[in-house]
């Protein structure tokens, strides 16, 4: 752990009622009015001048020492997102510099004590990015991780290489003002994979589903806000129990791409601390095996998927060979897995499954 000496806290622990206070764990006695009172008592002074370097190094030790993970990063986003930046290094040296008004230092304040209760600081934020997106992010709506972005780039490029290619068609070339792919996203929670799917491909229209009311709405209004609606039908509807031909309002999909909640049942009870307070828990737990929604993806496919379409999933790094084993034992979906790709941890974390055309009677 690092020991920061800047001059701010030095004055603020001198204020202290005993040493360690601003370091103690909430689990042995820690409470965050300890640090308000403290943070109140130095900023309230008249002779005190606070700039955003010193709010930085004195909230990202108490983060430290309270065991926040992240605790400069979170720090730097907080304290930017006041002044008004994405980051702290966007930030000019004279914005570091400058004195911070009272107001803006009792936003931060109220801000870094939702951190202190172990609040995602997306949700701490209220909104976050995806790729070149800035999204709204509300508490329980799934926070997309940064991984995720590389499961659109993978849909992304196979849409553009058909663009070359005659595979699965009979008809030539397509032009660039050719209706795009029909896409269906399972479990779209706040939009992310939609609304960058409709930006990087322009003609392109997405159906996405949620369980969850609050993700539909959430994915509804960042929508909205990118100017994104048109293109886009967002529906409350359940895998397990929703009747499968209401998703085909512009007619067969072209391609499925979801998320899926794949996390082992037995694994949730050691998610990190920020995830069981806060994140829906259902747009996680895959079931048992983690596949129950993974699988009900793969069966749907049979009934809206077109011949030759395909399928983008993001998995546990053990499901794969999981994956390919239960198609191989349900070769009526005419499903296969094509291609398996790795995330930036080098684990396989990505699926390409394509469907065959029927007549062509091969098994997976």
């Amino acid at each position: 752990m690092r020991v920061l000496s800047s001059f701010l806290y030095k004055k603020l622990l001198c204020l202290s009622p005993r040493p360690g206070l601003l370091g103690m764990n909430p689990a042995k006695g820690f409470t965050v009015s300890a640090c308000i009172r403290l943070w109140r008592q130095h900023s309230h002074s008249k002779s005190s001048v606070v700039t955003a370097a010193d709010l930085v190094n004195y909230w990202q030790d108490v983060f430290e020492k309270n065991e926040i993970p992240e605790p400069q990063t979170s720090s730097e986003y907080i304290i930017s997102h006041v002044l008004g930046a994405k980051t702290f290094e966007s930030l000019s040296a004279r914005n570091i510099c400058s004195p911070v008004s009272p107001a803006l230092q009792e936003q931060i304040q109220q801000l870094c004590t939702k951190r202190l209760k172990r609040m995602p600081v997306q949700y701490v934020l209220g909104e976050w990015d995806f790729s070149d997106l800035t999204l709204k992010m509300n508490p329980p709506v799934f926070i997309p991780r940064p991984e995720t972005e590389e499961l659109v780039s993978l849909m992304v490029d196979e849409e553009l290489s058909k663009r070359f290619t005659l595979e699965c068609r009979k008809d030539p070339w397509l032009s660039p003002k050719t209706s795009g792919p029909v896409v269906l996203e399972v479990g779209c929670g706040s939009g992310a994979i939609s609304l960058r799917l409709l930006k990087k491909l322009p003609h392109s229209r997405v159906i996405a589903i949620d369980k969850s009311e609050a993700a539909v709405n959430l994915a509804q209004e960042n929508a909205e806000r990118l100017q994104l609606q048109d293109r886009i039908k967002i529906f409350h509807h359940d895998l397990s129990s929703g009747p499968w031909d209401s998703l085909l309002s512009w007619g067969l999909i072209d391609t499925i791409i979801s998320n899926p909640p794949y996390v082992f049942h037995e694994d949730i009870a050691h998610l990190a601390a920020e995830i069981l307070s806060y994140e829906d828990l259902g747009a996680l737990d895959g079931g048992e095996d983690g596949m129950n929604v993974i699988k009900e993806i793969l069966n749907l496919s049979f009934y809206i998927l077109k011949d030759c379409g395909n399928v983008f999933l993001e998995v546990d790094p053990r499901h794969p060979e999981m994956v390919a084993n239960w198609l191989s034992s349900h070769p009526n979906l005419f499903l296969s897995v094509f291609a398996i790709h790795q995330d930036f941890c080098a684990k396989p974390r990505f699926l390409h499954i394509k469907k065959h055309r029927r007549e062509d009677n091969r098994g997976p």
